[in-house]
């Protein structure tokens, strides 16, 4: 059976390149296939009709929210009528989950079949959410495996497909050369620092970060540190804060971007919880996870999400492979000890190494095409399995 009309709905920049990626698949499937919602230039390109423009739904904060209420209410029901005066033969959710569940549920109610690409933490925080979800959904198509256990756990149809940074990054990578790249020496010990690439983020570890480099240049005679700043306002922020640490003049080579690269010229990676430390581990680099948020935040966060670990890297393993400190526990003191134990224990380090190209080449698992198998099986009625997965292979997970 081919699939002839795709309403796709994505809100952000990421959501567009999954999206893109996901159309081209589909059309390599299924020829003459159409697309409608809401798109980026990715998706546009690949031959969505958006209906609004993508930043339309790029509203973040509860005051920004709150703002935009009315327009994106008069949004979704808008793309509600036209798809279902359209009557495609799927509709699928990219991300965006305050919105796009919502989409999803009232088309879903009036006979439509749904997908959803990209879970919300739900596993994390809010867990009651995952009712809403499973009234939403004929199918969840999530990153990593942990988070499809939660939804089998909870008799939703899910797919593991795989996370599209591990498809894009290289299974084996070449530490030698990217210090020759960055202009780093090579036989130096080499510290990545990325304290995050969030004004909040550098306000709040952008000292600690600083004076975790002192401790340890103290320690370290052949000790340089990389640090690459996400953007522009990065790179001022951390610029004026070095200027504050004479001890570090020499031994700090500030960049603009290129963090993976400085990732793969590391030793070792010191860096804020989020995506970041994902990459770290697809760049297979032993890491330590810091984080501070401000205090009611942080009481919040304690009382609400649900989860014995906040990096990636361990959710993915289900332990206890990166060391993690939080709040008061991220003191200049502790994070450098954590660090020595790395620099000092090289055998450690390649077992790090080892086993997360392992857990790298679990994640690498085409997640475009895979992606299109479940909405195919979706959007034709057949049962949505864990496409071809084995039980051995989910057994690794928890092993």
């Amino acid at each position: 059976m081919t699939v002839q009309r795709v309403f796709i709905v994505a809100g952000e920049l990421s959501g567009d390149i999954l999206g893109a990626g996901l159309m081209q698949e589909l059309k390599a499937r299924h020829p003459g296939i159409q697309f409608r919602g809401i798109g980026g230039p990715r998706m546009i390109a690949q031959g969505l009709k958006s209906r609004f423009p993508l930043e339309t739904l790029s509203v973040m904060g509860l005051v920004e929210v709150i703002k935009h209420l009315p327009e994106l209410i008069g949004v979704r029901r808008t793309l509600r009528r036209e798809a279902l005066e359209w009557q495609p033969d799927i509709m699928i959710g990219i991300d965006a989950p305050d919105f796009t569940l919502g989409l999803e549920k009232q088309l879903r109610r009036a006979g439509v079949r749904t997908a959803h690409y990209v879970s919300p933490s739900v596993w994390a925080w809010r867990q009651g959410r995952i009712h809403g979800i499973a009234e939403a959904v004929d199918g969840m198509l999530t990153l990593l495996p942990f988070e499809a256990a939660f939804y089998r756990a909870h008799k939703v149809p899910v797919a593991f497909v795989g996370h599209p940074l591990a498809d894009e990054l290289p299974l084996v990578n070449d530490r030698v050369a990217e210090r020759r790249a960055l202009g780093l020496v090579e036989d130096a010990l080499i510290l990545a620092l990325l304290p995050g690439s969030r004004a909040n983020e550098i306000r709040f570890l952008g000292e600690t970060f600083l004076a975790t480099a002192e401790r340890l240049c103290a320690r370290y005679a052949d000790l340089h540190i990389v640090m690459p700043a996400a953007s522009a306002a990065r790179h001022a922020e951390l610029t004026a804060l070095l200027a504050r640490t004479p001890a570090l003049d020499g031994r700090v080579t500030l960049i603009e971007g290129q963090s993976r690269e400085a990732m793969v010229a590391s030793d070792v990676v010191l860096l804020a919880s989020g995506t970041a430390a994902l990459e770290a581990m697809l760049c297979h680099r032993p890491m330590l996870v810091a984080y501070k948020m401000a205090p009611t935040t942080h009481w919040l966060a304690k009382r609400l999400v649900k989860t014995r670990w906040i990096s990636l890297p361990n959710l993915i393993a289900q332990e206890a492979l990166v060391p993690e400190l939080i709040q008061d526990a991220a003191s200049p003191e502790a994070i450098s000890d954590g660090l020595a134990a790395l620099f000092d224990d090289a055998e450690a380090r390649r077992a790090l190494e080892a086993r997360f190209a392992a857990l790298h080449a679990t994640l690498q698992r085409n997640a475009s095409r895979r992606a299109a198998d479940a909405v195919t099986a979706i959007a034709t009625g057949q049962p949505l399995d864990e496409l071809d997965e084995s039980e051995q292979e989910q057994e690794s997970w928890h092993g």
